[in-house]
């Protein structure tokens, strides 16, 4: 009777165990580009991964419950300022991830501060996000200039490319990469002949590439991305640069650029990433997850900070018992606890906000070196944690003292 009596009581508090579990309850904002020359780095991609992030999360912690909502900023700062108050006032939303287009990053990244909410950026690249523009609701997961900079800039004078030439996108984003590729390039001993602008999403790239191979410049400098990288590499190899004897640096190339060009107009790229679809088991495994419903397209790095900075949100919310109204408070936390996910592995975010993980210096490869679809780089260097990012005390960030 004594051990019918237990095994009843057993079976009485297993099953109000999670009944009795914290409920935690959050919103979360994905705001990116759905719609123009982002889209595929960012977009419906990173709304799939905030997905799969939420779906592995609440699988482990059914008393979780998330909601989610989706957003387009049009890479103009004002809409994704509106949206921002909006989804923060209105529609009581505690975390907003993503954001490509680092002048619109820049401007949400105010809105949370103000709001004193919770901005994770995967999509923008700024590094002035940790730098002087940092505040204490902002983290930047995945990569950013200086990074891009010191990996792709450096590497290339190392082995030759002593003379350079710069493309760039006429805004926060392009500014900031020429500036820390700059930097980078003439610490190694380059030089930097001429630079000119372009308009963000821009067709006609000839004027510009012109300018670029009358400059006689080793190396021709793309401080752009997306649409803007593609459009320029493709008619780059129209005017035959390449093989005129000048090299392109692409300073921002994603997985979703190199299948949009192809193999044969985009080997010899060297670019830098810090996640690669194809690296090892889990991230192919991932992205057979991912292409369920992106089927035919390849994932990002940007893709893969959207799941890992969702994953560490809601880690923190459960550690905060569901108190994630003081966005500053969530923040602090996430800073407090080390970063672990099966993407980027382990990891920390640093008092400027800067999520800390290795880069990989990358070459595209030739198409009779690519084994399967999507198989598209050779790894040429990894770059520890600890040197991928730029020094904690030259950035310039007020919530660094010293």
């Amino acid at each position: 009777m004594r051990k019918t009596l237990g095994l009843a009581a057993l079976a009485a508090v297993l099953a109000c165990g999670p009944a009795n579990a914290q409920q935690v309850n959050v919103k979360i904002g994905v705001l990116s580009d759905m719609s123009s020359l982002y889209a595929d780095i960012g977009g419906p991609g990173s709304v799939a991964a905030a997905k799969m992030a939420i779906a592995d999360f609440t699988k482990d912690n059914p008393n979780v419950k998330v909601e989610m909502i989706v957003g387009d900023h049009q890479n103009k700062p004002d809409i994704g300022s509106q949206i921002a108050n909006q989804w923060y006032d209105v529609d009581k939303v505690d975390m907003i991830i993503d954001v490509p287009n680092s002048g619109v990053a820049l401007a949400v990244s105010q809105v949370a501060n103000q709001k004193n909410k919770v901005f994770i950026v995967s999509g923008a690249a700024a590094s002035d996000l940790t730098g002087p523009k940092c505040n204490a609701n902002t983290i930047h997961w995945t990569y950013d200039t200086w990074m891009l900079a010191n990996g792709t800039g450096t590497a290339i004078v190392k082995t030759g490319g002593g003379t350079w030439f710069f493309l760039t996108s006429d805004y926060a984003f392009g500014h900031a990469l020429e500036r820390d590729t700059i930097a980078a390039v003439e610490r190694a001993g380059g030089k930097v002949l001429g630079k000119v602008r372009h308009p963000l999403n821009t067709n006609d790239f000839s004027s510009f590439l012109l300018q670029a191979q009358s400059s006689k410049a080793k190396v021709i400098g793309l401080a752009n991305a997306g649409g803007d990288t593609i459009n320029s590499i493709k008619q780059a190899a129209e005017f035959g640069i390449v093989k005129g004897g000048q090299s392109l640096a692409g300073l921002l190339v994603f997985a979703s650029d190199v299948a949009a060009l192809g193999l044969p107009t985009a080997q010899g790229l060297v670019l830098t990433e810090t996640w690669y679809w194809d690296m090892n088991d889990t991230n192919r495994a991932w992205t057979k997850r991912w292409q369920q419903e992106r089927q035919g397209k390849w994932p990002t790095m940007i893709h893969a900070g959207v799941y890992a900075g969702v994953l560490h949100y809601l880690k923190t919310a459960v550690a905060l018992k569901g108190n994630v109204g003081d966005g500053k408070a969530v923040v602090a936390q996430m800073k407090s606890m080390p970063t672990d996910d099966p993407l980027f592995g382990k990891g920390a975010i640093r008092p400027d906000g800067r999520k800390i993980h290795p880069a990989y210096l990358l070459e595209v490869k030739k198409p009779e070196e690519s084994k399967h679809p999507g198989d598209f780089y050779k790894i040429r260097a990894t770059i520890p944690a600890d040197e991928a990012f730029r020094p904690l005390k030259e950035g310039s960030c007020p919530l660094v003292s010293g």
